[in-house]
């Protein structure tokens, strides 16, 4: 039976002592991007080898299909204004969906060469729009197999306001092997992005104008970036600045001094996390085949769409 991996009686301020995932749904084929509608109350998640989105409802414990096909879609989020910002492995872009349907492009390439698949996104209380571009939408299952045009991976903003045209590289080209998960501190003056294969993340501090300063290492050695163990890949930031991390044996609990206060054990590999219900206290945890969540004594850093 999974439960807390302590490392430190700390964590036990964050979950409950003998507490454990809840499995909600199975039958999928790899879930990832789950996020939380604030006032529909619905998580929606997307399974991309299936190339479909669903939608959980906690009150009936549905699961029903929203989009097929999704264009293998990855990480979500919203804006303040509710849309729906998208990463699509299949057309390597950064999408806007209104809440009519209205699709819109962000941004879908850089230099003139095709980005390689956006992978996680998350948006700053100015409007800005960050996200990671990794090229795993360019494998087989995950994807569409094809070459590559950048040559590299980065991870890009948009201002506010903005979009294609205005899209800016955050870091050098040559920071990262495979960037990953990226979320703010709650007070959004430090960024923290992970680098999947280099099994690690770093943080900088964040300027007002958006650019990013100061890069250090937060954590090294979230396992050894094998992926058939668990891997660092959807990341968040709780309202106290822990950040929640997927990893071996299921999401990695790590305080913002840096120390690894626990796992939350999930019996399948966790892709990614979000909190969610109506009190921002449930953890949804979509991992390989299922969704599972569990209950937590702490809320997530207040995102702009949360308010």
């Amino acid at each position: 039976m999974p439960g807390i991996d302590a490392k430190s009686d700390a964590i036990y301020d964050l979950v409950e002592e003998g507490s454990g995932v809840e499995r909600l749904a199975t039958g999928f084929t790899f879930t990832e991007g789950p996020i939380w509608h604030p006032t529909e109350h619905h998580l929606l998640f997307s399974d991309m080898p299936g190339d479909v989105r669903r939608k959980y409802t906690p009150s009936d414990g549905a699961v029903v299909e929203v989009m097929r096909p999704s264009f293998k879609c990855n990480g979500m989020t919203y804006d303040a204004d509710l849309n729906l910002l998208v990463c699509e492995h299949v057309t390597s872009s950064l999408m806007r969906e209104r809440p009519d349907g209205t699709r819109e492009l962000l941004a879908y390439h850089y230099g003139g060469k095709y980005l390689n698949s956006p992978n996680d996104v998350c948006v700053r209380s100015d409007g800005s729009i960050y996200f990671s571009d990794p090229w795993y939408g360019r494998f087989p299952g995950f994807g569409i197999e094809r070459g590559r045009e950048l040559g590299w991976q980065g991870v890009f903003r948009i201002p506010p306001g903005g979009g294609q045209d205005e899209l800016e590289l955050c870091l050098p080209e040559d920071e990262f092997d495979m960037p990953n998960g990226l979320c703010f501190s709650p007070d959004e003056s430090v960024i923290y992005i992970n680098d999947t294969p280099r099994a690690h993340i770093k943080m900088w501090d964040v300027n007002p104008d958006g650019s990013f300063s100061n890069g250090r290492m937060f954590f090294d050695g979230v396992g050894s970036g094998v992926i058939e163990e668990g891997i660092p890949d959807g990341m968040k930031c709780d309202e106290r600045g822990n950040i929640w991390v997927t990893g071996p044996k299921g999401v990695w609990v790590i305080s913002p001094e840096g120390e690894h206060l626990g796992t939350v054990e999930v019996p399948e590999n966790v892709g990614n996390l979000t909190w969610g219900g109506e009190d921002w206290h449930t953890l949804y945890i979509p991992s390989t085949s299922s969704l599972y969540s569990i209950r937590t004594k702490v809320g997530p850093r207040r995102e702009p769409y949360m308010r």
